[in-house]
C-alpha cells in the first residue's frame, strides 16, 4: 500500500509541475524576445551540464541501492573499493551526496544569476525560472531527506527486512520523479528555442 500510495502521490506532484510547465509557456509566449533572449545567455551552461548529468548518474547509484535492498544487504561486504559488494547504504550516501552537489550547483548558478541583475522580482525570465527550478530544488532537498530517513532507519534496524526495502523502494520512486522532471526542465530552459 505504501508504493502505490507514493505512486498516487507523485501523480498529484506531476500536476504541480505540469502547472510550473504551463506557467512557464505562457510567460515564454507574452514576454519580449529580446528580454527572454538576454537573460537566456546569462545562463551557464557547462555548469548546467555538469549539475544535469550528475544528478542523472544519481538515479543509477540510488537504483543500484534499491537492488541492493531487494537483496536485504543493507551494508557492503569486503572493501569499500569493492563497489560490487556495496550495499544500501554505500550507494544511498553517494546518491545523496550527489543530491547535494546537485543543489550546490543550483545554488551557484541562481548567485550567478543575481550578480547579473535576473532578480524574480525585475522580469519575466527571472520568475519563471526561479519558480520552476526552484520549486524543484525544493523537492531535491526532500528527496534528500528522504535519504537521510532510510539511511538512519538502516542504521538502527536490528535486521535488515521488508519494511527498509519498502522504504527504499518508495524513496526511489521520489528519486526518479525528480530526476525525470528536471530532465524535462533542463530541456524546455535551456534547450527549447
Amino acid at each position: 500500500m505504501t508504493q502505490v500510495g507514493t505512486i498516487v502521490w507523485l501523480s498529484s506532484e506531476l500536476m504541480f509541475f505540469a502547472g510550473m510547465f504551463a506557467i512557464y509557456f505562457t510567460h515564454r509566449s507574452v514576454a519580449s524576445p529580446e528580454e527572454w533572449a538576454a537573460a537566456t545567455d546569462l545562463l551557464n551552461m557547462p555548469l548546467v551540464v555538469i549539475n544535469t548529468t550528475i544528478l542523472i548518474l544519481s538515479s543509477f547509484t540510488c537504483q543500484f541501492g534499491v537492488i541492493a535492498a531487494q537483496r536485504h544487504q543493507a551494508r557492503r561486504t569486503g572493501s569499500l573499493l569493492n563497489v560490487r559488494g556495496w550495499g544500501l547504504q554505500e550507494w544511498f550516501t553517494l546518491t545523496f551526496i550527489m543530491g547535494a552537489v546537485f543543489v550546490g550547483g543550483q545554488v551557484t548558478e541562481y548567485a550567478e544569476l543575481v550578480e547579473h541583475g535576473v532578480l524574480i522580482s525585475n522580469s519575466s525570465f527571472g520568475t519563471v525560472f526561479y519558480l520552476t527550478t526552484g520549486f524543484h530544488g525544493i523537492h531535491v532537498v526532500g528527496g534528500l531527506i528522504a535519504f537521510l530517513f532510510v539511511l538512519g532507519s538502516s542504521f538502527v534496524a536490528g535486521r535488515f527486512g521488508h519494511r527498509e526495502e519498502v522504504r527504499a523502494h518508495v524513496t526511489s520512486y521520489y528519486w526518479h520523479f525528480v530526476d525525470v522532471i528536471w530532465v524535462a526542465l533542463f530541456f524546455v530552459i535551456y534547450f527549447l528555442k
